[in-house]
């Protein structure tokens, strides 16, 4: 149950929105809302959803956050979160990342699954996950977090999107028969030099029970996963920052690699 008015909802999704599209940082909103939950957070993060729609952008899937123990280390947070995906975040594989559309963004090796049945909760289960999974892809996110030095609480980041921003897919589709998950490898290389390094159990011990988590979260809000969704199932490592010149690559085991420049 929120406990911001509708008006107070409006105007920080107004307010986030703003500084994502004109690139500019901002003091997380529970400093001026203290008493803010995460119910509050998900009706703000929705209201810029419904913003974009009505702008006419198409949310093409979500993206799992906060679902390594090292990213939750990393940002200080222990509960995993989820964002949307806006047809303007996609990157292709190869492409440019322009820095001036961005605060400062870093990356992450991530799977991607696409799915080719829905979901829905809020008891969704891995099982089912894979059942509803056409295959699956390498991912770099691009997260750039719009609150000042990427500090922030969980309700402040729910809020803000889960610091969604770009992603790029690319490598070759993998299907699930032919994976073990758990133990695919990922190598981030920055510059040619590799700079992480993990498997994917380090994704809440199975990829796709980040999957489950998203599709129960959106189940608490009376929403499906529709067929055809892409969904990133959260970084295998830490995050890395990046700035204008960089050239990152993902390697994945057994389904190849793909790459992204800024610029």
């Amino acid at each position: 149950m929120t406990t911001l008015t509708p008006d107070t909802i409006a105007h920080l999704a107004a307010h986030l929105e703003r500084a994502e599209l004109e690139a500019f940082a901002v003091d997380k909103i529970t400093d001026d809302h203290p008493g803010m939950d995460e119910d509050d957070a998900y009706a703000i993060q929705h209201e810029i959803r419904r913003r974009k729609i009505g702008r006419g952008a198409r949310i093409v899937g979500y993206k799992a956050g906060l679902t390594s123990r090292a990213k939750m280390r990393q940002m200080g947070v222990e509960t995993p979160s989820y964002g949307f995906l806006a047809d303007y975040f996609a990157v292709p594989d190869g492409g440019e990342v322009a820095m001036a559309e961005l605060i400062h963004p870093k990356v992450e090796p991530e799977l991607a699954f696409v799915t080719k049945a829905p979901l829905r909760g809020p008891s969704c289960h891995m099982a089912q996950v894979l059942a509803a999974t056409d295959f699956v892809l390498p991912a770099v996110e691009i997260i750039d977090s719009r609150y000042r030095d990427f500090r922030f609480d969980v309700n402040s980041v729910i809020a803000d999107n889960s610091s969604s921003s770009r992603f790029v897919l690319g490598g070759r589709m993998g299907r699930l028969e032919d994976q073990d998950l758990p133990s695919l490898g990922v190598v981030l290389e920055k510059n040619g030099e590799p700079v992480a390094f993990g498997a994917g159990a380090a994704v809440l011990g199975h990829p796709a029970s980040a999957i489950a988590m998203v599709v129960n979260l959106l189940g608490r809000r009376g929403e499906e996963l529709p067929a055809g969704s892409i969904v990133l199932s959260g970084s295998i490592t830490e995050a890395i920052a990046v700035q204008a010149g960089d050239a990152v690559t993902m390697r994945a085991q057994g389904l190849g690699s793909l790459s992204v420049r800024f610029r």
